[in-house]
């Protein structure tokens, strides 16, 4: 721990609870279960204790009431001792491992239900090795003896129940992944499998679809192989079947998937308790198929599902094919080139780049101050969103969102997007000759899952208030549109700007990113490279240029255990 911790009143008192139904509590204890939870509230799976070396600052608001443990192997000895501590397996409410991990118990049955889930389906599958070269033959033929990544892929998730296609944005996943499934299906002849795909959200189902679609048109398929691609995609949560009235999803260990391959696209955002859900509810024998980039950011929840995965692959055998050619950005896109150095966490170099002017698909702007902002922050909306502007039906709004977004990492502050939120109406009145309303469809994204109405998280759509009925028009995950009455539209709020978190799953052909003029815990190279990965033409970035290098240099790690547990399964199997 390098930062002073600041423990909330729930890790306190579940630090409290702890140590009040356990016969051997002691200091040592109560810090366990504090820092536990508080790691858990910020997207770790765990806390490791060896964290908390010597010269490591605790909660100083908290050290007069608890002394904190000087000695990590008597902190480790003492917490084995205690009932409420148990070792893997153990049903106890913490779980500490022997690398002195120390877990909540549902976070670290979460790993290992993914753990057992990937291990369970890596074992290679037989295969008659001249059927499918002839097949791949096909579906991915040879170019001029050069290595192809794509034909990798397919022959990892052919022989395999678990593999990952990973890569940047344009590096052919959904277009690999689609060629894949018609090998699956050529391969399978009369059987016909059933097929589901899936994503985090609704934006990102709609991306996967419309992907595979395209690909399937591009690729001149056999009409037999063409009927059986699937034709319908859905969230995670709506594959799952989210129960209202109880916990738990209406798919899990006793009511099955009833799909044999199953894909799931933008899976750096899909947390661990989620991916556990999914290993639950898949039957063995069926394949699952991730999609996603790792060096995105990781879920909201805890975990950094994807990345580990990713990781393990150097220690078990589990298939991993990471795409490295962007067929979307040629070699002297600015784009390709800043989001490698941000990767590489390059930050001069990637500054450098940024303010030379010498490639058009990315200009950088010094942020401007007080009034001066929101004055060229006006002039940016009414540019950006013309055609959003000059749309004339919630099909062409709903378009039009493609081609143009606002981004910032902050919520809150005069460069987050509540008041950007604020200022966009405000610049498009000014086009509609001071319409105090604003204008005609307010774009909106949606804040929570609604499985009566099956609207989620991140789902987007444009308020209508022309005529008697004002409604909100969405975009279908198998195309086409729905509205519902503005009466029942579930908590959303204004999405002219979006947090970078929320625009995962999505991408613009042009994207404006503001950057704060201040370093925030928020702000990472993960986040950065998100935010300008977005963009599909061009990117526009006001900041400062100590904020842009300060954060290409901080990283966001997970602390997690499932990489060694896929190990070790690995090991102990």
């Amino acid at each position: 721990m390098t930062e002073t911790i600041n423990l909330s009143a729930l890790d306190t008192h579940f630090a409290d609870f702890i140590v009040r139904i356990d016969r051997h509590a002691g200091n040592e204890l109560w810090w366990g279960a504090a820092l536990a939870s508080h790691f858990a509230g910020r997207g770790h799976t765990c806390f490791n204790l060896s964290d908390a070396a010597e010269g490591s600052v605790f909660p100083s608001a908290h050290a007069a009431r608890k002394s904190p443990p000087s000695d990590i192997r008597h902190w480790q000895e003492s917490l084995e001792l205690c009932d409420t501590v148990g070792a893997p397996g153990a049903y106890t409410p913490l779980v500490l491992d022997a690398a002195g991990r120390l877990y909540l118990h549902r976070c670290w049955g979460y790993e290992q239900q993914v753990a057992l889930g990937i291990l369970s389906r890596s074992r290679p599958l037989t295969a008659n090795e001249a059927s499918l070269d002839a097949a791949l033959d096909r579906y991915f033929p040879e170019r001029n003896g050069a290595v192809d990544l794509q034909r990798s892929a397919a022959r990892m998730a052919v022989t395999h129940r678990f593999s990952v296609i990973s890569g940047g944005p344009g590096t052919g996943k959904t277009a690999t992944v689609a060629r894949i499934l018609a090998l699956l299906l050529d391969m399978a002849g009369d059987s016909n499998p059933e097929i589901a795909l899936t994503a985090p959200t609704g934006k990102a189902a709609l991306r996967l679809h419309q992907s595979i679609l395209n690909a399937a048109d591009h690729l001149a398929l056999p009409e037999e192989i063409k009927n059986c691609l699937p034709t319908g995609v859905s969230t995670i949560h709506r594959l799952l079947g989210v129960q209202t009235r109880k916990a738990g999803f209406r798919h899990n260990r006793d009511n099955k998937l009833s799909c044999d391959i199953l894909v799931v696209d933008e899976a750096s955002m899909v947390d661990l308790q989620l991916m556990a859900g999914l290993m639950e509810a898949l039957r063995e024998d069926a394949q699952l198929i991730l999609l996603g980039d790792r060096n995105q950011l990781a879920s909201v929840e805890a975990g950094a599902v994807l990345a580990d995965i990713c990781d393990s692959a150097s220690l078990a055998p589990v298939p991993v094919t990471q795409l490295t050619k962007s067929y979307r950005f040629g070699n002297d896109s600015g784009i390709a080139a800043l989001s490698r150095l941000i990767n590489n966490g390059e930050s001069d170099a990637a500054a450098e780049l940024l303010i030379s002017e010498h490639s058009p698909d990315i200009i950088w702007r010094p942020l401007p101050t007080g009034r001066a902002f929101e004055e060229s922050f006006a002039a940016a909306v009414r540019a950006g969103y013309a055609s959003y502007f000059q749309a004339s039906s919630p099909a062409e709004a709903l378009a039009a969102l493609g081609s143009f977004r606002i981004l910032s990492p902050l919520r809150s502050g005069p460069h987050g997007v509540e008041n950007l939120n604020r200022l966009c109406p405000a610049a498009l009145a000014s086009e509609r000759k001071g319409d105090p309303h604003g204008p005609g469809m307010m774009p909106v994204m949606i804040t929570g899952n609604n499985y009566e109405l099956e609207l989620f998280n991140g789902d987007t759509g444009v308020v209508v208030e022309s005529g008697d009925a004002p409604a909100v028009w969405f975009e279908k995950p198998e195309g086409g549109l729905r509205h519902i009455s503005k009466l029942r539209l579930p908590p959303s709020e204004p999405a002219f700007a979006l947090t970078v978190h929320k625009s995962q799953g999505s991408e613009f052909d042009r994207v404006l990113l503001i950057l704060p003029d201040h370093q925030s815990e928020v702000l990472s190279r993960e986040l950065l490279y998100t935010a300008i990965t977005r963009a599909r033409h061009s990117i526009e970035i006001w900041g400062t240029e100590e904020v842009f290098r300060q954060t290409i240099e901080r990283r966001t790690v997970r602390k997690s255990g499932l990489v060694e547990q896929i190990a070790s399964g690995e090991h102990n199997g």
